[in-house]
């Protein structure tokens, strides 16, 4: 009889790993069911695909064999999402309602909380960026530093610190880490390699058009800085060398206007999707400064924060997308109020016999 034990024991596992594993089936929307961008019947660019609230929504489900002998994992959810930076495998949200930030792999599946101690510790992570080599850059408001970590996540530096020292975006180019700083009204640049202060920009009077007056977040092209000046109510751009080259935008409440911008981000085609937290809601324009579309709006998003864009792991959300369309690309808007705190959206076209 106790010869038995052992292979009962086995099997037990078994029946829980394999209960505990099942995929969740998603099922493409009905046409009925379907949030376009814009309305029909205009064509269709923008298509809402579903939001990303805890580790409910991506993580694998826990063994059940890890759920028999540990107990049930409670949900780990985003608090209040702010910045957010995607990688090929990964999702950066900055969130400083827990003083740190959430940090999804998609392809394993893994939902985790990243809130170090120490010299590295996190306050006010606003926004961040992740370099070639997995070195993440963080800008913290409260720490008025941007706090730098390696592969590893392991710190490495801070960057910053003084007074008039306040970070609330971050990118890395060129060797160079560009930081939006509020409080200097200016955008500082660092050696990548040394992590010296080289540079800053635009050493503009107030009077100037590309004098920066809140600058709040940062976006880069192969060409381009782009900068969203909260003050001026617009998105300035210059070159890497801090030039100054144009504005998109300016105050109002009309189509291509802004009243509360943050976000930004940058298609392949250099179109610019830039948020707007009174509007709620995601405007794009192409690289001329010319208004495209917009999607979004009252309902579908609440105050809005960040914005990113993924040409990765379309696989892992093709179920979310209506059987008429492609998916082309991927874009995911932080919101840091209400239940649904990241969208994700997909750039989409429909489908032809060419291209089926």
């Amino acid at each position: 009889m106790n010869r038995m034990l052992p292979s009962i024991f086995i099997l037990v596992i078994l029946v829980f790993s394999f209960n505990a594993c099942t995929k969740k089936i998603i099922k493409s929307p009905t046409a009925e069911e379907l949030i376009l961008f814009p309305s029909p019947p205009d064509s269709a660019r923008i298509q809402f695909l579903t939001y990303i609230n805890s580790s409910e929504n991506i993580a694998r489900p826990q063994s059940g064999f890890k759920k028999f002998f540990l107990g049930e994992e409670e949900p780990r959810p985003i608090n209040r999402p702010y910045g957010i930076q995607v990688t090929k495998n990964s999702i950066y949200i900055c969130d400083p309602g827990i003083g740190g930030l959430e940090i999804i792999n998609l392809k394993k599946g893994t939902f985790e909380y990243f809130k170090p101690s120490g010299k590295g510790q996190l306050k006010l992570p606003l926004n961040c960026f992740v370099d070639e080599f997995h070195y993440l850059f963080v800008a913290d408001g409260e720490r008025r530093q941007v706090v730098v970590f390696d592969h590893m996540l392991k710190y490495v530096t801070a960057l910053g610190g003084t007074r008039n020292f306040k970070p609330t975006g971050v990118w890395v180019k060129d060797e160079k880490i560009y930081v939006a700083n509020v409080s200097g009204h200016k955008i500082f640049v660092y050696d990548l390699l040394d992590y010296n202060l080289i540079d800053s920009f635009p050493n503009l009077s107030p009077e100037s058009k590309g004098y920066l007056n809140q600058p709040v977040n940062i976006s880069s092209s192969n060409e381009n800085i782009y900068v969203t000046d909260f003050g001026g109510f617009n998105i300035k751009s210059f070159s890497p060398d801090g030039s100054f080259k144009g504005i998109t935008g300016n105050y109002g409440k009309g189509f291509g206007q802004f009243t509360r911008p943050k976000g930004i981000a940058l298609d392949k085609d250099e179109n610019l999707y830039a948020v707007d937290a009174a509007f709620e809601n995601v405007q794009i324009f192409n690289k001329d400064g010319a208004l495209l579309m917009f999607f979004g709006g009252h309902g579908n998003m609440s105050l809005p924060a960040g914005v990113a864009i993924s040409y990765d792991n379309l696989d892992y959300f093709e179920p979310y997308v209506y059987k008429d369309f492609n998916l082309k690309f991927l874009i995911y808007v932080t919101n840091q109020f209400g239940p649904n705190k990241i969208g994700v959206y997909g750039f989409v076209e429909e489908k032809t016999s060419i291209n089926e």
